[in-house]
C-alpha cells in the first residue's frame, strides 16, 4: 500500500515539475518575458472581469473567416461553461472562403483543431502551431500534398495562417501557456468559414456550393457552443467529414 501511495505521489510530482518546467523556460525567453511585463496585469484585469484566473484556467479558440475575428473563450478546470474572454481581429487574410485542400493554396484552413505547438522565436513575435493538416484534411488534400506550418501569429502578413498582430499575440500567447501549463496538453482550436447562422452560411453555399457537403459537417459544432456554450465531442468519420460523437 506504501509503494502504492509513494508512486501515487511521485507521479503527480513529475506532472508537477514538467508543468513548471515548461512554463519556466517559455518565461525564460526575451520576448515571453517582455510580453508577461506589459501584458501579465491587463490579462488578470481582463480574467477577473468574467470570474476567471490566469492561475485556474482553460482555453477554447474560435476564428471566423469571414468576419475576420477570433474570439478567445475560457473556463475553470473544474468548470463546465466557457465564458467570452475577449476577441482579436485578423489583421490580414487570404484565400477564400472553403478549406485548405493543398500545399501552396493560400487558403486559411477550416475545421476543428488543436494548438500543439509553442514558438517563442517565431518570423512573427511569437505563434501557436496548429495540428493542420488533420485526418480530415488528409482525407481531401490534393495528391496527399496538404501543406503544413499552420500558425496563429503576431505581425499582419499570411498566405494562410492566421495574424492577429503583436500586441495581442502576447497576450494570447500568455493564455495559452498558462493554460498549458496546468495540464490543457492541447487546447482547441475551431475554424469556420463565418459565424453559421443560417443566412450566412446559405449565402456562402449559393457562392461556393462545392464546399456545402463540408461545410453541412462543421455547421452541428458551432450550433452545440452557441447553445450549450460547452465543447462538443466531435470525431472525424472515415469519409473525412465531422460529426459530433453521440
Amino acid at each position: 500500500m506504501k509503494s502504492i501511495v509513494f508512486f501515487f505521489y511521485l507521479t503527480l510530482l513529475v506532472h508537477i515539475l514538467g508543468a513548471q518546467t515548461f512554463l519556466e523556460k517559455q518565461k525564460s525567453n526575451q520576448r515571453v518575458a517582455a510580453a508577461y511585463k506589459e501584458k501579465q496585469t491587463i490579462l488578470e484585469t481582463l480574467l477577473l472581469a468574467s470570474n476567471l484566473s490566469i492561475n485556474d484556467l482553460q482555453l477554447f479558440i474560435r476564428i471566423f473567416k469571414q468576419e475576420k475575428l477570433l474570439e478567445v473563450w475560457g473556463k475553470k478546470k473544474n468548470d463546465t461553461l466557457f465564458k467570452h474572454i475577449t476577441s482579436y481581429p485578423l489583421c490580414a487574410t487570404s484565400g477564400k472562403p472553403g478549406p485548405k485542400r493543398m500545399q501552396g493554396d493560400e487558403q486559411m484552413p477550416e475545421g476543428v483543431y488543436q494548438i500543439i505547438h509553442f514558438n517563442p522565436n517565431s518570423s512573427f513575435l511569437l505563434s501557436l502551431k496548429l495540428n493542420y493538416p488533420n485526418a480530415s484534411d488528409v482525407k481531401f488534400c490534393y495528391q496527399n500534398k496538404c501543406g503544413n506550418d499552420i500558425f496563429i501569429h503576431g505581425n499582419c502578413v499570411t498566405v494562410g495562417c492566421f495574424p492577429i498582430g503583436d500586441e495581442a499575440i502576447k497576450e494570447l500567447y500568455i493564455l495559452a501557456i498558462e493554460a498549458a501549463s496546468q495540464g490543457q496538453s492541447r487546447i482547441p482550436v475551431h475554424i469556420f468559414p463565418c459565424k453559421m447562422n443560417e443566412q450566412n452560411i446559405n449565402d456562402l453555399q449559393t457562392i461556393y456550393p462545392q464546399h456545402q457537403q463540408f461545410w453541412n459537417s462543421l455547421k452541428p459544432i458551432f450550433d452545440y457552443f452557441e447553445t450549450h456554450r460547452k465543447l462538443p465531442l466531435v470525431r472525424i468519420k472515415a469519409d473525412g467529414y465531422y460529426e459530433i460523437a453521440r
